[in-house]
């Protein structure tokens, strides 16, 4: 069955692909094979150059790789530009900070010198999402590459136009043939992808649903996974906090990329005290967003990337004003062509609703009061999901002792929360497991190897051997 783009403002069909072959999808592993044993031993200098030119290739295109993203998945054309440049600084990030990274690690010992180097493993099979097209797939790929590995990417199959642009442009930069290989494949294909010895680990970004289930294959295999699954992020907003700044980020923080993102906030827990006056900020600051044509710069969300999304959506809406949420905007997907969807705003959201029990991947916001800050904690955690959480308190003391009791692995103090190549990124509880960007993101797919040289020079301690 052929694979197709659809542009999700207008419903139109704009791209069709050929799935990949058997014989294809065996020239792309064997070839993947081929190129590590020499890429693996390369130096880090000799990594970092067409990394650079990976960066310097997606500013030199950014307008067509951004309109391509914007007409396949519907973010906004100035979110794709963003998405495009920050794509671009994780290419120079690594390239410039990977030999550091994983630079060998001398340790004392009972040796004449012990250190912890750190190899590739291999090929890296990446199921990436399509809310982030671009950033996504380069998040995971730059550390891997620049470690020495090799990477497949399984991208969701309604960006395809994107996925293809990427392997493009790792080539166009001189990366060696076959080091970087996108395959055009149905869900289908992922289980015998995983289970296939040339495949060595395993990254998704993807639901809680999906990431248990190639969970659950990447351990008959025994191969190493990191996972980056879905979020319910909490912003929580105490008393003392610039409520006027609060609603002015969160409005953006939930409707950003049409609040198709795994850390939007989604749940807005406000304290009681302030909480009229946080609602009537809020309101106004989400009504004044703009809403159409994604391709136009004074737009602020576009539609969501695929129909049955905008579905599930407005029946998690529908559910809990069904059992007593109360509509404050929106809450309707409007006449017309496109998967638009109203941004909306819910109150009196309690846990049992859909809209704070589930992900909700849309322009959705649930408030939910609590008395004081132990509370709001309290509801942050009531959520089997712990991807990132915002706090808002001017008491920056207070609020960083909060933060460990926050279940989440974020914690963003009077701001959005986002990714930064410097910083690590991922989740708890099943919003996944592992780390992406930083130096802790580049260490997941090594082989951290442990050198010993003797003859030993002290007694080691009196301790059970293993």
């Amino acid at each position: 069955m052929p694979i197709q783009s659809i542009n999700p403002a207008t419903e139109q069909v704009i791209a069709t692909f050929p799935p990949h072959t058997p014989q294809q999808i065996e020239a792309a592993l064997d070839g993947a094979v081929k190129v590590f044993a020499s890429w693996r031993k390369t130096a880090f200098a000799e990594r970092a150059r067409p990394m650079r030119a990976a960066g310097a290739y997606l500013r030199a295109n950014k307008t067509r790789l951004a309109a391509m993203a914007t007409a396949e998945m519907g973010k906004t054309i100035g979110e794709a530009d963003a998405e495009v440049e920050k794509c671009a600084w994780n290419c120079d990030y690594y390239a410039e900070n990977a030999e550091a990274f994983l630079k060998p690690r001398h340790i004392a010992s009972t040796a004449t010198e012990s250190y912890v180097q750190y190899e590739p493993l291999g090929t890296l099979l990446a199921i990436m999402p399509w809310n982030f097209p671009f950033w996504q797939a380069f998040r995971a790929a730059c550390p891997a590459m620049m470690a020495g590995n090799a990477v497949i990417l399984k991208h969701a199959s309604n960006v395809s136009q994107c996925a293809l642009a990427i392997e493009e442009a790792f080539r166009a930069a001189g990366f060696p043939s076959g080091l970087f290989r996108t395959l055009l494949v149905p869900g289908a294909a992922i289980e015998p992808l995983i289970g296939d010895s040339r495949i060595h680990a395993v990254t998704i970004t993807r639901a809680d649903s999906t990431g248990s289930r190639v969970a659950e294959l990447s351990g008959k295999s025994l191969k190493k996974t990191v996972m980056e699954l879905g979020g319910s992020d909490p912003f929580i907003v105490l008393r003392d906090a610039d409520l006027e700044q609060a609603a002015a980020v969160g409005a953006r923080a939930r409707n950003q990329n049409a609040g198709q993102s795994c850390i939007a906030a989604k749940r807005f827990i406000v304290e009681e005290a302030v909480a009229a006056d946080f609602e009537r900020l809020f309101v106004k600051a989400v009504r004044d967003l703009k809403v159409g044509d994604p391709m136009d710069r004074s737009v602020n969300i576009g539609p969501l990337a695929r129909g049955d999304l905008r579905d599930e959506l407005h029946s998690q809406v529908k559910r809990a004003l069904d059992v007593g949420a109360k509509l404050l905007l929106g809450g309707e997907p409007p006449k017309g062509k496109g998967y638009f969807y109203e941004p909306t705003i819910l109150t009196n959201v309690t846990p049992g609703m859909s809209v704070f029990r589930e992900e909700t991947f849309g322009p959705v916001a649930a408030i939910a009061k609590a008395k004081d800050a132990a509370e709001a904690v309290r509801l942050a955690n009531d959520s089997v999901f712990g991807r990132g959480a915002a706090l808002w308190t001017r008491e920056i003391a207070r609020a960083k002792e909060l933060s460990r009791s926050i279940e989440s692995g974020q914690v963003f103090i009077n701001g959005m929360v986002a990714s930064d190549p410097r910083l690590p990124f991922g989740g708890v509880k099943r919003s996944g497991y592992g780390r992406e960007l930083s130096d802790v993101g580049i260490r997941e797919f090594v082989n951290i190897q442990t050198l010993w040289i003797g003859p030993a020079v002290a007694p080691p301690p009196k301790i059970a051997s293993e």
